[in-house]
């Protein structure tokens, strides 16, 4: 017995020898005029990455079926709010992840492909930039559960939205943390279908984001128009940070209140797995901004349960009304100060 489990971690090993053979190999030969190499960043990330088992089990798919329909019809019943379920409903192994989202993230890079598409961006800088997108696909791909794709600056009519649930890693987390497949799954469903809501509810919000996002995006290109290597803009981040707090904030109250069975251990497990890991892991994610998107969770949350606490679901929806209904950063510390401003 001890010899079998001495050749399966051996063989693990070589394997993760390898894997991280091949993703260095593919940084190494980042080439191209741009600041990125998209095909070396997704080979890389995959190689860094296992892409995980999609052998569903019987009637398996069907349940993540059940769950998304029953997440629309609740959701939309606590938020009232009409809303179809996205066009494509995918689950997914984490490669497939990484081939959707390196889609997007070339849309939303394109500012900077364009400002820099003179030939002239060093290959370190290149490799650089290469190595650092690889990390964080690879990383997220490890870790995202599931995931709302409003397709933000893709050219396709603004109903054509995407639902991704990451199998591989549904299973992991709900193994890690002893809770039942079934049931987290089912929990999972909701908090995305939540996000569908969100953008029905408020019709500007796709364009208020692409704004956002290709304001920040523009502003990095000037940063690095002279071939250096991607850093954080300088201009204040304020209505791109305001807009992520809202977003997932309102959406884990209303995962919450919409969500039909008991929910307490899943919330307590699921904010351990989000701040816990190892040192390497809690690196990571200071490093790629995921403890920031976890203060976004609960800096968003606590807002939103103040407004219903001293009012109700309606008027914490209003957030979704119109743009300038989105909390500023004074606030969110001060929920009347807003309930104040939007509700008089």
């Amino acid at each position: 017995m001890a010899g079998d489990r001495g050749k399966a971690y051996l063989s693990r090993t070589r394997k993760a020898s390898v894997n991280i053979y091949r993703s260095v190999r593919a940084v190494a030969g980042a080439s191209g005029d741009g600041p990125l190499d998209w095909g070396a960043v997704t080979e890389a990330a995959k190689a860094a990455s296992e892409k995980g088992s999609l052998d569903l089990a019987p009637g398996e798919r069907d349940g993540y079926a059940r769950d998304v329909a029953a997440a629309r019809d609740r959701v939309g019943e606590v938020a009232g709010v009409d809303f179809d379920l996205p066009d494509t409903v995918e689950i997914q192994h984490r490669h497939h992840w990484i081939d959707a989202n390196v889609a997007t993230f070339e849309r939303v890079f394109e500012p900077l492909e364009e400002a820099t598409d003179t030939g002239l961006v060093p290959g370190v800088a290149r490799v650089v930039n290469t190595g650092s997108m690889s990390v964080a696909l690879a990383f997220f791909a490890r870790n995202v559960l599931g995931q709302y794709d409003p397709l933000l600056l893709a050219d396709v009519d603004p109903g054509e939205h995407g639902l991704y649930f990451v199998r591989p890693n549904i299973l992991s987390a709900a193994e890690e943390l002893d809770a039942d497949y079934d049931r987290f799954r089912r929990w999972i469903a909701f908090h995305e279908v939540t996000h569908a809501a969100e953008f029905a509810a408020a019709p500007w919000l796709g364009d208020h984001m692409e704004r956002n996002m290709r304001e920040s995006i523009e502003q990095v290109a000037e940063q690095v128009a002279d071939g250096n290597a991607l850093s954080t803009p300088s201009m204040e981040l304020d209505s791109v940070m305001a807009t992520m707090t809202a977003v997932e904030g309102y959406a884990e109250l209303l995962m919450d209140r919409a969500f039909d069975e008991e929910y307490d251990d899943l919330r307590a497990k699921l904010d351990a797995r989000r701040g816990g890991g190892g040192p390497v892991t809690r690196l990571l994610r200071r490093a790629l901004g995921v403890d920031m998107k976890r203060e976004q969770y609960e800096r968003g949350r606590e807002f939103f349960e103040a407004v219903v606490d001293a009012r109700d679901m309606t008027a914490a929806s209003a957030v979704w009304d119109r743009p300038e209904n989105i909390p500023s950063d004074a606030e969110y510390e001060n929920p009347q100060a807003w309930i104040d401003r939007v509700h008089g």
